[in-house]
């Protein structure tokens, strides 16, 4: 949430735990942004056990699948906020999917947001910037549990979602399909709410904890 404790031991000079020593990370108001909607897009009906067969014949035919994930943060009364797609007013994703074959990472995650997050195909207003690697989840077996590390007996996962940092201009144009729903959701109501949100959000909180937050004013 932008507060750091500091812990000090008695002849410890290391700056790790200063939170002067930590990565700012600029975000700007949810108020600079603009918000609009285009025509729905077809949505994945299968269930979970459908999705994890055509995850197994996936495997069989390409191996271990590769996602990824953007996490995109802006300020709202004085407090980060991560931007949510919220399927159905029920199911809440990370932006984001998977990387095809020959496909970098970023160029990815790039067509993605244009595709889900911009006026139409063309992907028009400024270039997303993909920033570093937050972390790693991986699907050790066609199983549904996701883990934040790879078990040491694991030696050919079954497929891996990278959740990179991106950040935002000082103005942009969001426009998402009108069966889908983007909110803002506070890191605070995120933390340790995997009930809600999933291990994978719930985790973000932890994952940006690293930086403080430099509120940007318009």
């Amino acid at each position: 949430m932008g507060d750091h404790s500091i812990v000090e031991e008695k002849g410890d000079e290391s700056e790790s735990m200063n939170p002067s020593s930590s990565t700012a990370l600029d975000i700007y108001p949810l108020s600079c942004y603009y918000f609009g909607s285009k025509d729905s897009v077809s949505l994945n009906t299968e269930t979970l056990a459908d999705r994890l067969l055509r995850l197994k014949a996936n495997y069989d035919a390409y191996g271990m699948r590769s996602c990824v994930a953007a996490v995109i943060v802006v300020e709202l009364f004085k407090h980060p906020h991560l931007l949510l797609l919220q399927v159905q007013n029920s199911i809440y994703r990370l932006p984001g999917g998977r990387v095809r074959r020959g496909e970098s990472d970023t160029d990815c995650l790039k067509r993605k947001l244009s595709s889900k997050l911009s006026a139409g195909e063309d992907g028009r207003g400024p270039e997303w910037e993909v920033g570093e690697c937050l972390g790693m989840w991986w699907r050790p077996d066609f199983e549904s549990l996701l883990y934040p590390y790879l078990p040491p007996n694991i030696k050919r996962p079954k497929e891996c979602t990278k959740l990179y940092l991106v950040k935002l201009p000082p103005s942009r144009r969001f426009i998402v399909p009108k069966n889908f729903r983007l909110l803002a959701i506070p890191l605070c109501q995120l933390h340790e709410n995997d009930e809600t949100y999933g291990p994978i959000i719930s985790g973000v909180p932890q994952l940006l904890s690293k930086y403080s937050f430099n509120f940007i004013e318009p």
